[in-house]
């Protein structure tokens, strides 16, 4: 119904073998309905009773799963695949506004000293990373941007966001429409008091946004 399986023969290519890569992308999805956080988690599942939502025996065991995985991300193609399907779902919304949210993603490894940043629900400052999501009104994601070191949403709308909204929105006014109507703008940005800035103001009202 959200176009999952799509797009996904474009983009992956899987060995022959037992799990094909429908199984393996739909496993992935119940995975996240079911609020399993992590592939070592599904130790803990029945592989049957998970089986049987994909209409097999069993599912993967972790290893196997973890093979098929690290075979489908060795190129940019969930990038694209993603892309992909953000276009479907701009277009199936008839998408003319969109919301813009940052997200702060505590960082517990010891791999990298990332900068801190305030933690609303621990009310501490710590080493984090940050996520933008751009949602439609209603709250339904079409992608997110991911920052290891936030150089915060000003700077983010500027550089990312707003240059793929405009390359991607779809019915967007053509340049002669924008000419004869002044009032007219291209599609609306909603974000919070993170991205107050006269300049940035500017500039979209320039772009006609």
């Amino acid at each position: 119904q959200v176009g999952l399986l799509r797009h996904s023969h474009k983009h992956f290519e899987l060995p022959s073998g037992y799990y094909g890569l429908e199984s393996i992308l739909l496993l992935l999805a119940f995975m996240a309905l079911g609020r399993v956080k992590s592939i070592e988690a599904l130790r803990y599942c029945a592989p049957g009773e998970w089986g049987k939502l994909l209409g097999l025996d069993r599912i993967p065991e972790v290893r196997t799963l973890r093979n098929k995985i690290k075979h489908l991300t060795q190129t940019d193609a969930p990038t694209q695949w993603s892309a992909d399907l953000c276009a479907d779902w701009m277009a199936a919304e008839g998408a003319a506004l969109f919301y813009v949210d940052g997200h702060v993603r505590v960082y517990s490894g010891d791999k990298a000293l990332l900068p801190r940043h305030f933690v609303a629900r621990q009310k501490l400052c710590l080493r984090a990373s940050a996520d933008y999501w751009v949602n439609a009104l209603g709250g339904q994601p079409f992608f997110v941007v991911h920052q290891d070191v936030d150089p915060h949403l000003i700077q983010v709308l500027q550089g990312q966001i707003i240059p793929r909204l405009l390359e991607e929105v779809p019915n967007q006014p053509t340049p002669e429409q924008l000419a004869e109507s002044p009032l007219l703008h291209r599609f609306t940005v909603v974000f919070d008091r993170e991205g107050y800035s006269p300049q940035l103001l500017a500039d979209l009202k320039q772009q006609r946004i």
